[in-house]
Order: structure tokens, then sequence, then C-alpha cells
């Protein structure tokens, strides 16, 4: 289940659940959320807010599959974020 939220700046926001692939376990992924802008310099600025007390799963930095830059942490309360730009075609 998923649900998305577009911005007057222009981000979008998705909030989802654990992927049908992994176990759910409530006390190690209750929720994703998913931050994705067209502006590496925004995402960088919320990269940087969230970062501090969070634990880093996978750096801020360019991702294999073509996204300019991707990242995900988990914060201080359990959730885990997803920030993202995907690359202009």
């Amino acid at each position: 289940m998923w649900g998305q939220v577009k911005s007057s700046e222009g981000f979008h926001v998705i909030a989802y659940d654990v992927p049908a692939a992994l176990p759910y376990d409530p006390g190690d992924k209750p929720v994703y959320i998913s931050v994705r802008t067209e502006s590496p310099d925004e995402i960088t600025r919320y990269w940087n807010g969230l970062e501090a007390g969070s634990s880093v799963l996978v750096d801020l930095g360019p991702a294999p599959w073509g996204a300019l830059l991707y990242g995900m942490l988990k914060d201080k309360f359990g959730v885990t974020w997803v920030l993202d730009v995907q690359a202009s075609w």
C-alpha cells in the first residue's frame, strides 16, 4: 500500500509499507517515506537535515540504474527514508 503527494514546490513524497519481498517486522522497517525532487541541491539539503541521528543504509550518491542521486537512511524513530533525484531523459 502507498500514497503520493506532490508539493507546490514540485517535490514528491510517497509513503509505503514494506515491499512484499521483505519480511514484515514493525520494529525494523515499519514504514518507508520516499522524497523525489528534480534538484540535486534540494535533495542534498533534505538529506543533510535527516542524516543527523540517523543510520545511513545507502549513502547519497549516483545510482547504477540512472538516478542522479539516491540514498536511504533510517531516522531515530525507525522510519526508513528514500531520497532521490531522477535523471532527465
